[in-house]
């Protein structure tokens, strides 16, 4: 990897947080942070994840607080709430509209983009930022039974990391507190930050607060 290498990171929060509980350990968002800005200029790093409003509390809240101070353009979505063919009630949070609209964006201002999911609907996207001339490194694992990275999402990236490589690097120290992450897959927040818009691209120096953006669409 180039030093002068322009990066963006683009965290599925939900996916993350499952293969890494997977596999037995916490992600240090600190630490995550600074092993990418030893690897070139990191552009942005963008963590998304979807809320319930109505909870009174919920355990992502600190973690969520935590990144939007300390480097991470935090970008959620109040969940959606119905009712399926059988009569059960089921929610709705996902993200990859949001994502793949962000990276788009984002395209021509970056060399190399870091995707932390194994959604094999992220296929389609990482394709279209190839044909834009970004590489594209995906995280997930395939050290669990069954793989927690979609296959052909695996064959569509330029490089593949297995999360577990990266464990020594970017995980917490079990010794260490730091804000929670949420305790199911999915975990969900009450969201505190008005609607903001897109943050300029580039000229913010990493490791700085960018702005929190909450969406409502689906």
């Amino acid at each position: 990897m180039q030093k002068t290498e322009r990066i963006a990171l683009f965290i599925d929060g939900a996916n993350l947080y499952a293969t890494s509980k997977t596999l037995g350990f916490d992600i240090d968002y600190r630490r995550l942070l600074k092993e990418y800005n030893t690897q070139g200029y990191l552009v942005r790093a963008f963590y998304y994840t979807a809320l319930i409003e109505d909870q009174e509390y919920s355990s992502i809240r600190p973690l969520i607080d935590w990144l939007d101070y300390n480097g991470y353009s935090v970008v959620t979505k109040p969940v959606k709430e119905f009712t399926d063919a059988m009569g059960r009630r089921k929610v709705k949070g996902n993200m990859d509209i949001e994502l793949a609209v962000d990276a788009m964006e984002l395209a021509p201002f970056i060399d190399h983009m870091v995707l932390f999911s194994g959604d094999g609907d992220f296929r389609s996207l990482v394709e279209a930022m190839q044909r834009k001339g970004v590489r594209v490194s995906v995280v997930s694992t395939v050290s669990t039974q069954p793989p927690m990275i979609a296959d052909d999402l695996r064959r569509q990236a330029d490089v593949f990391l297995d999360l577990t490589d990266l464990q020594t690097k970017i995980g917490r120290d079990p010794g260490e507190r730091t804000p929670r992450e949420p305790r199911a897959e999915g975990g969900f927040a009450r969201p505190s930050e008005p609607r903001s818009a897109m943050p300029s691209f580039i000229e913010r120096p990493a490791g700085t607060r960018p702005p929190a953006r909450d969406r409502d669409d689906d």
